[in-house]
């Protein structure tokens, strides 16, 4: 493995970051404390609690995964659409360096950076409610494993992207109706019996639903049925990321 090669391009990544470190770390995190003000005052002085834990306190998980999945498809998808919008994906794709390492800089550096956004997210939730977390193990483990998939999503994403208009498709058209839709701010129980059966085919719902059991022990879903479905979400992303890179699509124009 051209651990050189890795470590280039991750750094790489990272110093961008730096660069920009007000858009990629200060704007989520302040986005979301809004949400956190307005949905914990306003809609929270109205539903008092929600499977016995506090209203405020149940969309702590919920707000933190809406931005670790946007932000993971937002900074995996930049970067590499950014190298073929220069033409400099042809230097890397000519270089001695396979499409797994590439990978590992690129959804590593971005998994990073929504990691530490989810992070510092958790502690601010702290300074509005009493945070208690039952299963820190399990926790951490959503929560890394959510920001390699959708950063491997996002790494898709920009692969497949023609332009910056069709970068911003499935984020804004897809992945975050899903996530306001997966339960991110109520439990899905409080729906219609109909409704409820429909949400069952939203895959977000799952990945909320296993991290608020982390967090409370109550959740919408199976919390086995919420890591098997993480598990094939990611290996299905491995899996689409290795046919591109083998048979060049959206590469090779």
């Amino acid at each position: 493995m051209n651990v050189e090669a890795i470590k280039a391009i991750y750094f790489n990544e990272m110093r961008r970051t730096r660069k920009t470190l007000l858009q990629s770390i200060a704007s989520p995190v302040i986005s979301t404390v809004l949400y956190f003000v307005v949905f914990g005052s306003a809609i929270g002085s109205r539903i008092q609690s929600v499977d016995d834990v506090s209203y405020g306190l149940f969309i702590v998980p919920g707000l933190i995964m809406l931005s670790l999945l946007t932000q993971s498809i937002s900074n995996a998808s930049f970067g590499i659409f950014f190298l073929k919008f220069t033409g400099s994906i042809y230097e890397i794709m000519s270089a001695p360096v396979s499409f797994f390492e590439v990978v590992i800089g690129f959804v590593g550096a971005a998994a990073t950076k929504s990691f530490i956004i989810g992070t510092i997210i958790l502690a601010t939730a702290g300074f509005f409610v009493e945070l208690r977390i039952a299963h820190p193990f399990w926790m951490l483990f959503f929560l890394v494993t959510t920001c390699i998939s959708f950063s491997l999503l996002g790494f898709i994403i920009g692969l497949w992207a023609d332009n910056f208009e069709k970068l911003q498709l499935i984020p804004l058209l897809v992945i975050t109706p899903l996530v306001f839709l997966g339960g991110s701010f109520y439990s899905v129980s409080m729906l219609p019996e109909f409704w409820q059966k429909v949400t069952l085919f939203n895959p977000v719902l799952y990945l909320i639903s296993g991290f608020r059991w982390s967090f409370f022990e109550v959740s919408d879903v199976s919390v086995t049925v919420s890591l098997v479905m993480i598990s094939v979400f990611l290996l299905t992303c491995l899996a689409t990321v290795y046919f591109m890179f083998k048979t060049g699509y959206k590469l090779k124009q």
